[in-house]
């Protein structure tokens, strides 16, 4: 495993995170809370250390089981979470109301079993509360030393800018894979300039960049991959076979997981400090963190990335 800081100010992170919306238990098809342990386990086991979780996982599941994991090792992991979005009953809740801030964090605190977070994220932006004072909120936070830094997620540059005149931002979190590439045209950039560190979710655009599928799954309702990731439906099916069958390609040339050739391809675009993935159990975890750092030749990231723009421009024909 290697190791990037996040951003300019941020700690030192592992440039593959254990992401743990599928620890949670919901919306990923059966999981195994054993299996998530083991997981877990393994991934520290393998040098990861940036664990990444939210309330929203499972109702705090995703939370108590990292607590189980982390007890006694704490010094040695960068644990992140997120506040503004909430699971109440069967529907989800979002408010980044400084009142509700501080209350998401107690309630991570304790599922969490820790006395702060390293890396503390506002999950979505609140149409309804100016980021101004969410800054506010968390900055105080700060200052109690009950979070050690500030990071965003599913902004824009200009929420971003704004958010920075209030405090230090060290990280956003964001979608970003070789089929979804939105980032790059204004908030990669930004946060190039602003020295603010990227991570990527959805890295493996929910297992499909693996290669494992050959056809279209059927998913139950409810599963992430039906409403959340597009991929999953047509016509982006049929559009992202391209991009797949290249980083399978160049992963049998070199006898490698074609998920470890979309995370190198990731990881090598300037900014991105750390690629977040879900995983289920062990092996896939062994397969993710054997991951090294330009590992491919420049002819190999340059064809992964004209696949991916024949995908854009078919996107762009449609109109979408």
């Amino acid at each position: 495993m290697k190791y990037r800081r996040l951003g300019s100010e941020g700690p030192v992170v592992s440039m593959i995170a254990f992401g743990s919306w599928i620890t949670g238990g919901e919306n990923w098809g059966p999981v195994d809370e054993a299996e998530s342990l083991a997981a877990l386990e393994c991934a520290l086991a393998e040098g990861v250390t940036l664990i990444d979780t939210a309330p929203a996982y499972g109702g705090g599941r995703a939370e108590r089981c990292i607590a189980k994991v982390i007890r006694g090792k704490r010094e040695n992991i960068v644990l992140a979470t997120k506040c503004g979005l909430r699971k109440e009953g069967n529907r989800h809740t979002l408010s980044l109301r400084p009142a509700d801030i501080r209350e998401d964090l107690e309630g991570s605190l304790r599922r969490l079993a820790v006395e702060y977070i390293d890396l503390y994220q506002c999950h979505w932006p609140d149409p309804e509360t100016p980021i101004e004072e969410t800054m506010e909120a968390l900055a105080l936070l700060q200052k109690e030393e009950k979070i050690r830094w500030i990071g965003l997620s599913n902004v824009n540059p200009e929420v971003l800018e704004r958010a920075l005149r209030v405090a230090s931002v060290v990280s956003v979190q964001e979608h970003y894979s070789p089929v979804e590439r939105t980032l790059e045209r204004a908030m990669l950039p930004c946060c190039r300039c602003r020295g603010v560190g990227v991570m990527t979710y959805g890295s493996l655009a929910g297992g499909i960049l693996s290669g494992k599928y050959s056809e279209l799954p059927h998913l139950r309702k409810g599963d992430a991959r039906s409403f959340f990731y597009r991929y999953y439906r047509e016509p982006e099916w049929s559009r992202i076979k391209t991009v797949v069958a290249c980083l399978r390609d160049i992963g049998l040339a070199r006898g490698k997981p074609a998920s470890q050739v979309a995370l190198n391809w990731i990881l090598a675009q300037p900014g991105i400090s750390t690629a977040l993935v879900g995983m289920r159990n062990a092996a896939q975890v062994v397969i993710n963190t054997g991951t090294s750092e330009g590992e491919l030749a420049d002819g190999e990231y340059r064809a992964i990335s004209a696949a991916a723009d024949i995908l854009e421009q078919e996107r762009a024909k449609e109109g979408e």
